[in-house]
């Protein structure tokens, strides 16, 4: 059996830590800077573990355009949205805008005019996504111009995107063939770590277009074949409900040769993704897509129980669920 390590008595130092201010995060087999002589884990961390386990599974709940920040954090490579802030713009910032990624995987970028950028698929650590981006875009608008935001490990306690942004401002995300709006048009030219995380970034870059005639579906081009993703807002159990009533009766497709092979989870909403030939061009999946809409509305609409084979269909959408987030 190992020999418990000794534990010291905490020193004057450590215990002026503890009542002048909260204390800091280090790493979890370190001493814990309240000088008690513990391990961070097994003394202050205790708690910073619990509020990480915590995972938060519908973090951009009451937001607006909720699907579409699920849809711009998972599965669009490239996409901006201007952001309103609650009581207006600070001095100095003329504008703040989500971006899905920037380069060298920065979290957020002040530029040389004072606007923000806000990169939405970066690493978690608080257990709360918009915890995370909240503390960060808090430090972005405080932050000296030129500079990008450095990652951190965010304090378990803290303002929300919930208590940041405007709720009743439009969520309209804009999709782009690639990440040119990293450098302002008004610039010479890229840094060259920057233009080499651009080349990087617009290579690895899937094809990506919002659907126009629905809410949050993008259709993506890959080698092989084409899909369209779909976020929706409804229930997990009843869209299962409604998808398998279409699927027995043969009205889950959007067209010629296309599939609903599958869903994703992704941070408390379902995802369904269609097969789509090579062939088949976003416009073309507008009209199918609106029709299948309207045949969703009807089936969501249904509380009959569902028959044996509309079980079989639910039990075989369930199988092919992949969890994301």
């Amino acid at each position: 059996m190992a020999k418990k390590r000794p534990q010291t008595k905490a020193g004057k130092t450590g215990q002026a830590q503890v009542t002048n201010g909260e204390i800091p995060v280090v790493g979890a087999r370190e001493p814990c800077p309240c000088g008690s002589g513990r391990r961070y884990k097994a003394c202050h961390g205790r708690a910073a573990a619990h509020a990480v386990t915590e995972l938060v599974q519908r973090p951009f709940e009451g937001l607006a355009g909720e699907c579409d920040w699920v849809a711009l954090r998972e599965l669009v490579p490239a996409a901006t949205v201007p952001l309103t802030l609650k009581g207006g713009l600070p001095e100095g910032v003329p504008s703040v805008t989500l971006a899905t990624v920037l380069p060298m995987a920065w979290p957020a970028l002040r530029r040389d005019d004072g606007s923000v950028l806000l990169a939405l698929q970066n690493d978690s650590t608080s257990g709360d996504l918009a915890r995370d981006l909240a503390d960060t875009l808090q430090r972005a608008l405080e932050t000296e111009p030129g500079t990008p935001v450095p990652p951190r490990r965010v304090p378990a306690e803290g303002p929300r995107l919930q208590d940041l942004l405007d709720a009743d401002a439009v969520f309209a995300p804009e999709v782009h063939e690639g990440f040119e709006f990293w450098i302002p048009q008004s610039a010479d030219g890229a840094d060259p770590e920057v233009a080499a995380s651009l080349e990087r970034a617009n290579a690895a870059a899937i094809p990506t277009v919002k659907l126009a005639s629905v809410d949050s579906a993008y259709w993506c081009e890959t080698p092989d074949k084409n899909h369209l993703r779909w976020v929706m807002p409804y229930p997990e159990e009843k869209l299962l409900d409604a998808l398998a009533r279409l699927q027995a009766a043969g009205g889950t497709s959007i067209g010629a040769d296309t599939r609903l092979v599958g869903s994703f989870r992704a941070h408390g909403l379902m995802v369904p993704v269609w097969d789509l030939p090579t062939s088949m061009t976003a416009e073309q999946c507008e009209k199918p897509a609106a029709e299948f809409a309207e045949r969703l509305t009807e089936a969501l609409a249904s509380d009959a129980p569902l028959t044996a084979e509309e079980r079989r269909a639910r039990g075989g959408l369930t199988n092919r669920q992949v969890t994301l987030s």
